[in-house]
């Protein structure tokens, strides 16, 4: 009679843990995603949060961190640092010219919502907050052109991550409408310009090493046609950059074909045939037809490709090791290189920088850009 009461009991526990269970699923099963995500991303961004407000200090027997609140950010934007990071002004007059067209656009562009009887709080929101910072980093930018001055990390790094999107956007839709058409070797083509995402950056930067070497490279006899024989792009600023730049061109094209090329393939040809018999010219049928198909996917891979420009470091690193000078140093290289100097705090401010600049500007895109490429707007 016992056993039967122990066998009754312990169902009924069973039951009830079952049933606990069953009410706590969401819990059970979340539960350790969100602690790997507390361990691997919350604490150490938290750990790095305080390494930007401190100093480390060798002492007898270890490490000291001091906390120094703000004087890491201070030195970056005010101090020592600030041409480094923000470079060196001068006073162009055609800056200034430019800046006062955007200023005009963007009042313009404010009546306008004014007139159209846009909520104050939205009027003030992101299309002013968009409209200041594109007037600011413009003038960040081009004030940093003028002969006497002199481009920081900021300034190279926002080079690097325009210049390099558009451009492989540009090759990338070229390429894939290129291998979209019934051209003989097509397949052969769409492998060869995948090739160059197989090789990791550090192969790519040695790679473009030597092939700019214009002394003892494998280009050598190119070279010397061009009448560049002995030239050295990396005491150039603007070559060392333009190299940089094309080394990361080349690499990262090939993600947007593929991309780009899978869009194409889910254009309906129906409207394509129709369009051609109504004797539509190919730019026609490319921008009122196969482009409006391409705009989500595009708006996404531009999103990505900016959030991965922002992170550049292998290449100017290996290439030109941040030279002449500073010229060629993205942000992620000036933080490394003040990491490999055991200046913690200022590689971690330069981290949360960069980490706020990313994420302001993929923020501002993802609410002007996405939505309308989408056609939600």
């Amino acid at each position: 009679m016992k056993k039967v009461e122990n066998k009754l009991q312990q169902a009924g526990l069973w039951i009830r843990f079952v049933g606990w269970l069953e009410r706590r699923a969401a819990t059970v099963f979340l539960l350790p995603s969100v602690l790997v995500i507390l361990a691997f991303v919350l604490f150490p961004l938290v750990g790095s949060l305080y390494s930007s407000l401190a100093r480390l200090r060798f002492s007898e027997g270890g490490l000291e961190l001091t906390f120094v609140g703000l004087a890491n950010y201070r030195k970056l934007l005010l101090g020592s640092e600030q041409g480094h990071f923000l470079g060196q002004p001068g006073a162009g007059l055609w800056a200034l010219v430019v800046m006062g067209l955007l200023a005009l656009v963007l009042g313009v562009v404010m009546y306008h919502r004014w007139r159209a009887g846009r909520s104050v709080w939205i009027w003030l929101g992101q299309p002013l907050l968009g409209g200041l910072l594109l007037l600011a980093f413009t003038w960040l930018f081009l004030s940093r052109l003028w002969p006497g001055t002199r481009m920081g990390t900021l300034q190279t790094t926002l080079f690097y991550v325009m210049a390099g999107t558009a451009l492989q956007y540009l090759l990338g839709l070229g390429l894939a409408l290129l291998c979209a058409e019934r051209l003989p070797g097509t397949r052969f083509f769409r492998v060869l310009f995948i090739l160059p995402l197989a090789i990791t950056p550090i192969g790519v930067a040695y790679m473009f090493r030597m092939l700019t070497d214009t002394g003892k490279g494998p280009l050598v006899p190119l070279w010397e046609a061009m009448g560049l024989s002995g030239f050295s792009w990396v005491n150039d600023p603007w070559g060392a950059r333009l190299a940089v730049l094309i080394g990361d061109v080349w690499q990262w094209t090939p993600f947007a074909f593929i991309v780009l090329l899978a869009a194409l393939q889910s254009v309906p040809q129906e409207q394509v045939e129709a369009a051609a018999v109504d004797g539509a010219s190919r730019w026609q049928v490319f921008r009122h037809i196969i482009f409006p198909y391409l705009l989500p996917a595009s708006a996404t891979l531009v999103l990505i490709r900016l959030i991965e420009g922002f992170k550049i470091v292998d290449l100017p690193n290996i290439l030109t090791n941040g030279g002449p000078g500073t010229a060629t140093e993205s942000i992620t290289l000036h933080a490394y290189f003040a990491w490999r100097t055991l200046d913690i705090g200022t590689a971690a401010a330069l981290g949360f920088l960069l980490m706020l600049l990313v994420s302001l500007i993929t923020s501002l895109y993802a609410a002007w850009i996405l939505p309308r490429a989408r056609g939600q707007v």
